[in-house]
């Protein structure tokens, strides 16, 4: 199919580009004058918490087209990276039934279930400047995109002043250690959005038993345009 070759050749640009974008800071894989992808690097981050629990967001890029629409209000983002906790006072434990998220605001799609977790996504909004006050008033509900590789596609619709979670991934820790979610060329599409949107990485540790805690490591924000 037509648009099956053009998001291929939309990927091989990507790879082929790699290096000069971070050369440059911010790149534009050419793709044709008139639709180019733009390759966002992510500066790594890192965030200690209650109990010894710390979290580490390493190689986090973004690569950003408009969507194949083309109506003005959708784009596209691919993004990448890893997110690793390091839990030395985990407790040993089995991963109950899993209740799901409770989708309230401020709880960035996390929720125990038995088991401690590390869950890692993105928040994305229309018209909203991407911090933590909007994070924590803002949430609206989300989608969510889990699996060993991460690998596929969904859809996201925001309108102005809207701020969602996105999933990437997530992992149930049942016992103290160190334990990571890696993703690469998450795709994420966001339409209905006629202004600016903006997206931010989010990566949450909730550590269940007698001493429970929950650590959040936000990324940095960045514009899909």
């Amino acid at each position: 199919m037509v648009v099956n070759s053009i998001r291929a050749g939309r990927r091989v640009a990507r790879c082929a580009g790699v290096g000069l974008a971070v050369a440059v800071g911010v790149g534009v894989l050419s793709v044709g004058a008139a639709d180019a992808d733009t390759f966002v690097p992510l500066s790594d981050g890192e965030k200690a918490g209650p109990d010894g629990v710390v979290i580490t967001r390493v190689g986090e890029q973004a690569v950003i087209s408009r969507s194949l629409a083309a109506n003005g209000t959708g784009r596209v983002v691919w993004v990448s990276g890893r997110a690793s906790a390091d839990v030395p006072n985990a407790p040993v434990a089995q991963s109950g039934p899993n209740n799901g998220a409770l989708n309230t605001p401020g709880s960035n799609n996390s929720s125990t279930h038995g088991a401690s977790q590390i869950n890692t996504g993105y928040l994305v909004g229309c018209q909203v400047d991407i911090a933590k006050d909007a994070i924590s008033a803002g949430v609206s509900g989300g989608v969510s995109l889990s699996g060993p590789s991460a690998a596929g596609s969904l859809g996201l619709n925001l309108g102005p002043g809207q701020v969602k979670f996105v999933q990437i991934d997530s992992k149930d820790i049942t016992e103290p250690g160190t334990w990571a979610v890696e993703y690469r060329d998450a795709e994420i599409h966001v339409e209905g959005c006629a202004g600016f949107a903006q997206a931010r990485a989010y990566t949450v540790v909730e550590v269940v038993g007698d001493h429970y805690s929950k650590t959040v490591l936000y990324g940095q924000p960045f514009s899909l345009g």
